[in-house]
């Protein structure tokens, strides 16, 4: 007896299934702090391949699935460190939110991988297109959509595991979901292996571009370098806002910011763990007593109180004397509050409220900056800062900067990213965030400056390489000398706009090759073609 079609394809389906499976979760090793970059792209490629392969749009979708959900699972998993080590949520409870956050984060993949093949048959399309053209563009769009949906969660990208590759050359004109589409494209070439080798020579060009592109300077220094102390407290998470504990931390920082004078001093995010409103009275006033008179520029982390019931996750700039900046905020002439917060840490989605209350977040429930915010001028240059997750939004520092081309504000010069992940305990959560900053630093032509609770503290020169760092888990201070650029690149006029008007382009010319196709024979003769 002959046995059923559907029967012998449940398990090869189950096997490819586990393919997806085994292949996302590898991703991992792809980005810091493994660096196997060409991993990536190897890995993409299998994807691509088990997706030509399904039997149904269905089938392309669960693959994808599998996919994007072991990805994510496998880089992210550190988020139940903060949930259950640190948050006091139970194992349980506390793996099944990464497994729902990781399947949320590979429905996108499943929907870039589905959509592929839904074309492909809608369009009729062939399989050099479907891998050369729709899928890469896909892919982008649905990795640009990642970033900004539901407020986005754009870690992980795939573009972030080039940073260190060719492709990085590309990350000035393209950003980050750019090169995860020229991954995309250079993944498209393997899976066409053996059956087309011509599109394969596109993965050398590509490299050698990218290669070739790293030797351009879209931007050109600005004013002198300074001097930098970048301060790593080390504090652990559990004691951080331990009342028996934050007196010392008071003065530890204290003893960090005046041991010693330099342009530049910048302590981590709430690196002062107290609301503005109840620190000693004359904290803030010492250490700008400092300031003005050892002509250092302090930049300290610490939640502002605004009133009863608001306040914002900020960094306040203390200036020596004759400094420019404004009056009035509490001893200091400058003050950035976060923009982009983050769910369920910094501001309460609405229904989860019991979430939140399950854990032991302080402070979970910020007021929001505006999104445009000046920089901060120490001497020759203008500090931008940003706060912890907010680096991970290339496009919104992208924008800050665009308004200082465009006379709205000054330009800035410098990046400084001042954060406490400490909440993810010794993870992989710390390389990967350096790796998130040197791609900010590419994309900007800019240098980036990490000041960290635990790590990673670091300063990223404007080519996205890391000049200088802190071992992680220790208490110090990072000396630096560091030289601030101006000027714009593509990425900062542009944005994302290019890459996903690049993604829609592609599958238009897919669409238009569609319609050829199914053009008459007699269509491509010389005499017929020159009357249509």
């Amino acid at each position: 007896m002959p046995v059923p079609e559907g029967a012998m394809r449940r398990p090869v389906f189950a096997a490819m299934l586990l393919l997806a499976l085994i292949a996302g979760a590898c991703n991992v090793f792809a980005f810091a702090p493994f660096g196997l970059w060409p991993l990536q792209i190897l890995l993409l490629a299998i994807l691509f391949r088990l997706l030509l392969a399904a039997g149904s749009i269905r089938q392309a979708f669960l693959l994808g699935m599998a996919y994007g959900w072991s990805w994510a699972a496998a880089g992210v998993y550190w988020l139940y460190i903060s949930m259950h080590d640190y948050g006091g949520m139970p194992s349980w409870m506390a793996a099944l939110a990464v497994a729902l956050l990781a399947i949320l984060l590979g429905l996108f993949a499943a929907l870039a991988g589905s959509a592929s093949i839904w074309l492909r048959r809608r369009w009729q399309l062939a399989n050099t297109v479907t891998l050369l053209l729709v899928a890469p563009a896909l892919w982008a769009l649905s990795e640009w959509m990642r970033g900004w949906m539901f407020t986005g969660f754009p870690w992980i990208s795939s573009g972030y595991a080039h940073g260190n590759g060719p492709l990085a050359g590309f990350a000035p004109l393209l950003g980050v979901y750019g090169i995860g589409w020229l991954a995309a494209l250079a993944a498209g070439t393997l899976a066409l292996l053996p059956a087309r080798r011509l599109p394969v020579l596109l993965l050398p060009v590509l490299l050698i571009a990218g290669w070739a592109l790293q030797g351009v300077s879209w931007t050109g220094k600005q004013g002198g370098p300074i001097t930098v102390r970048l301060l790593q407290g080390n504090v652990p998470q559990e004691m951080k806002f331990d009342p028996d504990r934050i007196a010392g931390t008071l003065a530890d920082y204290e003893i960090m910011i005046r041991q010693r004078p330099a342009d530049l001093i910048a302590t981590p995010e709430t690196a002062i763990p107290l609301l503005s409103s109840r620190l000693p009275e004359d904290y803030l006033g010492r250490l700008a007593s400092f300031a003005r008179q050892s002509g250092s520029h302090v930049i300290i982390g610490l939640p502002m109180s605004d009133g009863p019931g608001r306040y914002a996750n900020s960094v306040l700039g203390l200036a020596p004397a004759g400094h420019p900046g404004a009056q009035g905020l509490q001893n200091a002439a400058y003050r950035y509050d976060k923009h982009h917060l983050v769910p369920f840490g910094e501001f309460i989605p609405p229904g989860f409220r019991w979430f939140v209350d399950m854990m032991n977040i302080p402070l979970g429930d910020f007021t929001r900056g505006t999104p445009l915010q000046a920089p901060f001028r120490v001497k020759d240059q203008w500090v931008l800062p940003n706060i912890c997750y907010e680096d991970l939004f290339g496009e919104e520092i992208a924008d800050q900067l665009a308004a200082g081309y465009f006379g709205d504000i000054p330009q800035a010069t410098v990046l400084l990213n001042v954060s406490n992940i400490a909440w993810f305990g010794d993870s992989i959560a710390l390389p990967q965030h350096l790796q998130i900053s040197q791609m900010r630093a590419l994309e900007t032509g800019r240098p980036m400056l990490r000041a960290t609770n635990t790590g990673a503290t670091a300063v990223i020169d404007h080519r996205g390489r890391v000049t200088a760092q802190l071992t992680p888990f220790t208490n110090g201070a990072l000396e630096a000398t560091v030289q601030g650029y101006t000027g714009p690149t593509p990425y900062i006029v542009l944005g994302n706009g290019l890459v996903v008007t690049l993604s829609l382009l592609t599958l238009a010319i897919a669409r238009f090759l569609s319609r050829i196709g199914t053009l008459p024979r007699h269509f491509w003769r010389r005499e017929n073609f020159l009357t249509y």
